[in-house]
């Protein structure tokens, strides 16, 4: 059950993170890149079985 919580917190924040506003736009897409990486490290781990 947390993990499933700790995927959606993850992936809202991937899509929050993305360079659609006008004043986030020079950010680039290091916010939503940082995000994915953490996603990334879940899902493996979530693969792995040590979450």
């Amino acid at each position: 059950m947390l993990t499933l919580l700790l995927l959606v917190i993850l992936v809202l924040l991937l899509v929050g993170g993305l360079p659609l506003f006008p004043h986030s736009r020079n950010w680039g897409y290091g916010p939503s890149g940082l995000v994915g990486v953490l996603l990334v490290i879940v899902v493996v781990l979530l693969l792995l079985g040590m979450i």
